[in-house]
């Protein structure tokens, strides 16, 4: 089995346990099974489960919207628009949809909140190692640094009122894969809240939204998986609902070489991945794309400026887990999260 193949079921076992710990604590609504689907699409398994709805074609619409927007916001497939957007990198702006307008705005103003840790423009780095993919590889310093100089957010050019994107350099690539599963979730979100859904949990691999509470008016528990489980262990749980709980790591997707495992969170600054004491962090926030943007970012920061950076934050919590096996949790989290796990220790 593929590293990426294993992580996509890695997620399914989470769902699974995670969507155990939710359903063990609660009656259907009038005996109602849950409705849900799943599909593979985005690099990983798209789960959408209805607990106060039977509705099939709601989930048909919700997953027309997510093939939609994978066959958009790839850099993976040919034909999209981003892969556009690319091909034209210092030759001319293109015009774009409002999902890819909105979802490349928001990835700038996190790469600019970052002060680049994350930056969209990571994509000729991404593209190099292929973290995930078949062709997935341990590229030669002079490779990278032949690539560093393309990677600067600053670099990308928006025109509001054409809707255009155009990068300055030849040879530039935005990577939007930080971000998209993030904004698929809000969407998703969005979508069921305009069909009257409100009881349902949304799971785009290590991003979870919690839309509603369950059926009999309770929060949610949510699962948040050990990062050094091969089989979907987790940590401990989270009570919570109407929120976005992504989780990210050093576990999802990587490359071993000599030896050395090489993981998928890229410094835009080196070329490598990220390396310091972390080995997850989940962030607790009202919007997944928020989530998705922060728990790159704030990973990169280390839990000490990372702990800081998050408190500063309105609405945002996080945890995260060191690979001396110590749980750090901000403020607030503090009064939702449940370590279930004696292998760790909540450290502050």
């Amino acid at each position: 089995m593929s590293k990426r193949l294993a992580k996509i079921t890695l997620s399914s076992l989470l769902l699974i346990l995670s969507l155990g710990l939710i359903t063990s604590c609660s009656k259907n609504k009038a005996s109602q099974e849950p409705l849900s689907k799943s599909e593979i699409l985005m690099g990983t398994t798209v789960t959408v489960t209805l607990y106060d709805s039977n509705d099939s074609k709601i989930l048909d619409k919700v997953f027309n919207k997510v093939k939609e927007l994978e066959s958009t916001l790839s850099i993976n497939e040919n034909g999209t628009l981003v892969d556009e957007i690319n091909e034209n990198a210092g030759i001319k702006p293109v015009k774009v949809d409002d999902d890819t307008y909105t979802l490349i705005e928001k990835g700038l103003e996190y790469s600019n909140l970052s002060n680049g840790l994350f930056d969209i423009s990571v994509g000729p780095i991404v593209k190099l190692w292929s973290i995930g993919l078949p062709e997935a590889r341990v590229p030669s310093l002079e490779e990278i640094q032949a690539k560093l100089p393309l990677v600067n957010y600053k670099d990308v050019e928006l025109n509001d009122s054409d809707k255009t994107v155009y990068l300055k350099n030849k040879g530039m690539m935005l990577d939007l894969g930080g971000i998209a599963k993030g904004y698929t979730a809000d969407v998703i979100s969005s979508i069921l809240t305009d069909e009257g859904v409100e009881s349902a949990i949304i799971n785009l691999g290590g991003n979870i939204f919690t839309h509603g509470k369950k059926v009999n008016g309770s929060d949610w528990k949510i699962g948040i998986q050990d990062p050094f489980s091969e089989r979907g262990g987790i940590i401990g749980t989270l009570t919570t609902s109407n929120k976005s709980v992504v989780t990210s790591g050093i576990y999802e997707r990587y490359i071993e070489e000599d030896g050395v495992r090489y993981h998928h969170i890229l410094n835009p600054s080196t070329g490598y991945p990220y390396d310091n004491e972390i080995a997850g962090i989940t962030i607790v926030s009202d919007k997944s794309i928020d989530g998705d943007a922060l728990s790159t970012s704030v990973f990169a920061m280390g839990v000490e400026e990372g702990m800081k950076f998050v408190n500063s934050q309105s609405g945002i919590d996080a945890i995260f887990v060191t690979k001396d096996n110590k749980i750090y949790l901000t403020n607030e989290v503090k009064n939702i999260f449940e370590l279930t796990n004696s292998d760790f220790t909540i450290a502050n």
